[in-house]
């Protein structure tokens, strides 16, 4: 059998001549697919050359009281692992790359902004007159003032507010809400990222964008090339410059 953490994976070899028959039968019986168990024992190298675990002991840490889906034919329908995402990432290791890289390109973009001295802000989520974009608002009420609210559909007023304040470079990255439709590719929450910087104008923008997507290609895949849908775009500055009327 294989155990895995969040470090890899490795084989474990239960015998019972060295566990002794009342382990040996309480493991085959009360153990499955799914649990968390702790093992110890002595590392060894099969005659393939994996790497594996004699086991001479072993704990049960937390039993999963639902089987797994089977292997390769359990867990196919798209809507099915979109809404169970815990299987979705025990049974396909891409997806959880998906998430080790979007942890990554956030970090990335926070340490880009740093070096560009932008002030990172938090600006409020629950606002009196929602704004920045045209989209429909999530409503709540606060009991405490008896007052109407929507849950923020962007962050840009209140980041302008603190540009009159006298803050020259301010960027949030934070959750927005938009009560409307939505699909694989939609929420009606999701993580999004705004800055603003004053005196800069539409050229300058682009440059800072582009010297962003350089940071975080080269920090998070070390090249400035990625592969979408089957091809290959490179993302090297200078991009080409379109007039908006072309």
């Amino acid at each position: 059998m294989h155990i895995e953490d969040g470090t890899g994976k490795i084989q474990a070899y239960f015998k019972e001549n060295r566990l002794g028959a009342r382990s040996y039968r309480f493991f085959l019986n009360n153990f499955d697919i799914g649990d968390f168990i702790e093992t110890r024992g002595t590392l060894f190298k099969t005659k393939t050359g994996e790497k594996t675990i004699e086991a001479s002991d072993f704990k049960m840490l937390a039993k999963s009281l639902l089987p797994l889906p089977e292997k390769w034919h359990g867990l196919k329908d798209v809507e099915e692992r979109y809404r169970k995402r815990y299987l979705d990432l025990i049974f396909n290791p891409e997806v959880k790359r998906k998430f080790e890289i979007r942890s990554k390109v956030i970090k990335t973009i926070r340490e880009f902004m740093e070096n560009e001295e932008f002030l990172e802000v938090e600006t409020p989520i629950l606002q009196p007159i929602y704004g920045g974009a045209t989209a429909r608002p999530f409503k709540t009420h606060l009991n405490a003032l008896d007052l109407d609210l929507y849950l923020r559909i962007a962050p840009e007023l209140y980041l302008k507010r603190l540009l009159v304040g006298g803050f020259e470079k301010v960027y949030e990255i934070g959750r927005v809400f938009r009560n409307e439709g939505m699909d694989r590719f939609h929420n009606p929450d999701y993580t999004h990222f705004e800055f603003y910087w004053a005196f800069a104008d539409y050229k300058d923008l682009m440059k800072l964008t582009e010297r962003m997507f350089e940071y975080l290609l080269k920090k998070t895949f070390g090249r400035l090339e990625i592969k979408y849908e089957g091809k290959k775009i490179k993302l090297g500055a200078p991009w080409p410059r379109i007039e908006f009327f072309s």
